[in-house]
């Protein structure tokens, strides 16, 4: 079973990801929670190139990259993980490139969409959260973290490559991943990421046992 979570950079994915995962082992359901790209060593090699570079790097390389990460994590980790029928909880999966390198970068969605079958193998999560929030609230939370002033010199940011890359960029990203939202209600639940980190817990983990019948009979104690 394949759960995955989305959103643009800072919406509380990882945080959301590591409670959900709690909560399984606590109820007697093994999960396993990899993230994107990224989760096995060539796919984490691959990250540091996409993250990390200071070099120019065309939107079909970086869709191409990502792509190659994610088929290598699908091949090692994915797939035996699901034929053993443990839960996976991915952070990220391809609708990340839908929105970034479709909506955000402007390549092709037919062309997206022909890519992402190639590389997840023809898996499809059985569920997606999705974590809505603004990219000015994104950027607010990302120096406040790193407790930064918002002004910073071009050659002093503390971004990665794809967090530099601009207001608007996320803006496009943000209508790309409200677009596949309302094109795949069966799969995606929206959430607000401006909530608490506990009411967000607790709509996960309800609607988790709404939505997923056969993980709710496998968890030792009643849903939420």
């Amino acid at each position: 079973m394949l759960i995955t979570f989305e959103g643009i950079d800072a919406s509380g994915k990882s945080t959301q990801i590591r409670l959900l995962k709690q909560y399984l082992h606590a109820n007697g359901v093994e999960a396993l929670a990899l993230r994107e790209p990224g989760g096995v060593p060539l796919s984490e090699q691959i990250r540091t190139m996409l993250l990390e570079s200071k070099e120019e790097m065309g939107s079909v390389t970086e869709l191409l990259l990502f792509s190659a990460s994610r088929a290598e994590l699908v091949r090692t980790l994915v797939l035996p993980a699901l034929e053993q029928h443990k839960v996976i909880i991915l952070d990220r999966f391809y609708d990340s490139t839908t929105a970034y390198q479709g909506y955000g970068r402007g390549i092709d969605l037919n062309t997206i969409c022909a890519v992402n079958q190639i590389a997840s193998l023809g898996i499809e999560p059985q569920l997606t959260f999705y974590l809505d929030l603004l990219p000015e609230d994104a950027m607010m939370r990302k120096f406040s973290e790193k407790s930064l002033p918002l002004s910073f010199g071009k050659n002093e940011t503390p971004l990665d490559r794809m967090e530099s890359s601009g207001l608007e960029f996320y803006r496009r990203v943000r209508h790309g991943y409200k677009t596949l939202v309302q094109e795949n209600p069966h799969r995606f639940v929206e959430l607000d990421a401006l909530q608490s980190i506990n009411d967000l817990h607790r709509q996960i983990t309800e609607t988790m046992c709404q939505r997923l019948p056969k993980l709710r009979e496998r968890l030792l104690h009643k849903c939420p």
